[in-house]
């Protein structure tokens, strides 16, 4: 109020020394507007008001009135004692589409964060620091994947959970995000599995160096390619490029989002009163996820997807899994983290003692053996058998047979033979043999030296 009743006063002063200056002769009535920012007609009307009411004449006649598009007070105390209650500590842009969405506020943004800053409930934010170039986005979905996880409390009623967020570059799309105690293997192999699935193979997998990505021999050094991990081991057999961050900013674009789902998951899952993380993580998915995407997501430059579909995707699980080789024992089990695997009766060998398996674990702790590229017995968490697993034979053997290991082939009678076309009908004697006979072997003129030894003898 101040400074307009001082923008008032500063306008009448100029008023009369333009005016004064007109009447002098010294400048034209449309110049005189033009100094004053308004038109001629308009000046005209200001020395009527200002020969017949003086400078009261001249004073802004909105001045001291209300505005009709003011928002009423009770409107603006309802928004206050909701943030206070209910919305308390989330920022102004997340409550304000609240506002809107569930409580019929008609009123603006830039209302809503004066008002909060008034009245003391937000802290006005800091000034940014220096600019920093971003990096440019992928043109086209598919073409790079960022994969992280961010610890917090998450849930009101559960200690700090890890959520694991896959989201592609191009659109900042979230494909998969969940609660996990711990990030890890099967944490990684979960999420990659789920976004693979729905929608195909991506060509690079950008994360950071944790040991479950990449192996590096020293501390903040470069990463060994040529020792992988189980995930770097997964990918290299699918044919994406795993990339490592060698810095947070690098990672800038996916720290910024775990940075908007701190602010607002946290909210969202206290309001929906959800407290355990099996039901946390569907509400994620089926109703969280789908608002994010339509709120956040930014169209690709590009209408074409790098995804590659797969055209067996039950193969993704045996892929995405956690490989390891054992040999089996003397008594036909399997020794794999403590528990022993028992092999079931086998129509391929009598046992596999000795041989060499590879044991797979999968995201949900499921077991399974596999001899070459049959699976011989599947096991749930705990180590006991699934079901029978049913093999088919493999184009190529996965080991040489041994005397006692793969059992022999059944003989199989051959077809008898038809008759040749010279051969006699049924019932017809054969014709008498023209020339000699073939003479066996044991009649043969030629002496051998047994022969010529009896000779002797006699």
């Amino acid at each position: 109020m101040k400074q307009a009743a001082w923008l008032q006063e500063r306008r009448m002063q100029k008023f009369r020394d333009v005016l004064s200056r007109w009447e002098a002769g010294g400048l034209s009535l449309m110049d005189a507007g033009e100094l004053l920012g308004i038109s001629e007609r308009q000046l005209r009307r200001w020395r009527e008001r200002y020969e017949e009411e003086g400078l009261e004449g001249l004073l802004d006649r909105r001045l001291g009135k209300p505005s009709p598009k003011r928002v009423p007070a009770a409107e603006r105390e309802r928004m206050l004692d909701l943030y206070r209650g209910t919305y308390r500590g989330w920022n102004v842009k997340h409550f304000h589409e609240h506002l809107r969405r569930d409580h019929g506020f008609r009123w603006g943004y830039t209302f809503v964060k004066t008002q909060l800053h008034t009245a003391g409930l937000v802290e006005r934010a800091r000034r940014r620091g220096a600019h920093r170039r971003k990096r440019e986005r992928k043109p086209c979905e598919g073409m790079m994947l960022h994969q992280d996880g961010s610890r917090a409390a998450w849930l009101a009623k559960e200690p700090m959970l890890d959520l694991i967020v896959t989201m592609d570059d191009a659109t900042s799309k979230l494909y998969s995000a969940f609660l996990v105690e711990e990030e890890g293997t099967a944490s990684t192999f979960k999420a990659l599995l789920e976004v693979f699935t729905v929608h195909g193979l991506a060509s690079s997998l950008y994360t950071d160096r944790g040991s479950h990505y990449f192996y590096t021999p020293e501390a903040d050094g470069a990463v060994d390619k040529e020792a992988p991990t189980q995930v770097g081991r997964a990918l290299r057999h699918l044919g994406i490029e795993h990339i490592p961050a060698y810095s947070p900013e690098a990672r800038g674009r996916s720290e910024r989002m775990f940075g908007t789902l701190q602010d607002r998951l946290i909210k969202e899952l206290a309001k929906a009163g959800i407290t355990e993380i099996a039901a946390a993580n569907a509400w994620i998915r089926d109703v969280y996820l789908p608002e994010h995407n339509a709120r956040f997501a930014k169209p690709a430059a590009l209408p074409e997807t790098a995804f590659v579909a797969v055209a067996d995707k039950s193969a993704l699980a045996e892929t995405l899994c956690v490989q390891e080789e054992r040999v089996v024992g003397r008594d036909n089990t399997v020794n794999f983290e403590g528990l022993k695997l028992q092999l079931p009766e086998s129509p391929l060998r009598h046992h596999f003692v000795k041989a060499r398996v590879r044991v797979h674990r999968y995201p949900d702790g499921a077991l399974a053996v596999f001899h070459g590229p049959r699976c011989l017995a599947r096991y749930d968490a705990v180590g006991k058998p699934v079901a029978a697993v049913p093999t088919r034979p493999s184009m190529t053997p996965c080991s040489a047979p041994s005397r006692r290991g793969l059992s022999s082939p059944e003989q199989v009678a051959r077809p008898e033979r038809r008759p040749t076309l010279t051969a006699p009908a049924r019932g017809v004697i054969a014709p008498a043999q023209v020339g000699t006979k073939k003479r066996s072997c044991g009649r043969t003129k030629k002496l051998t030296s047994s022969k010529i030894a009896i000779a002797a003898r006699r």
